[in-house]
């Protein structure tokens, strides 16, 4: 997810246009439904905490992380 952030923002940089927003599935709880992350958690954790019976959500150590990186993005890269 962070990767795709990234390029997209430095995709509309290029074009002279800005990235207006992202849409995220997240929650509070502490599930395990997407790798990666600060814990870095592996397929293997899957299992233990996967409560959604929809689209896999951030949880919210992820969320925080996300959105830190997304507040990030005009602070430095690709800038002059």
């Amino acid at each position: 997810i962070v990767t795709e952030l990234e390029l997209a923002h430095d995709i509309h940089q290029l074009m002279g246009s800005y990235l207006g927003g992202v849409h995220l599935e997240l929650t509070g709880e502490d599930v395990t439904e997407c790798t990666g992350g600060a814990r870095g958690l592996t397929d293997a954790d899957l299992a233990r905490a996967y409560k959604s019976t929809v689209d896999p959500r951030l949880n919210y150590e992820q969320a925080m992380e996300i959105a830190m990186r997304i507040a990030g993005l005009g602070k430095g890269r690709n800038q002059g």
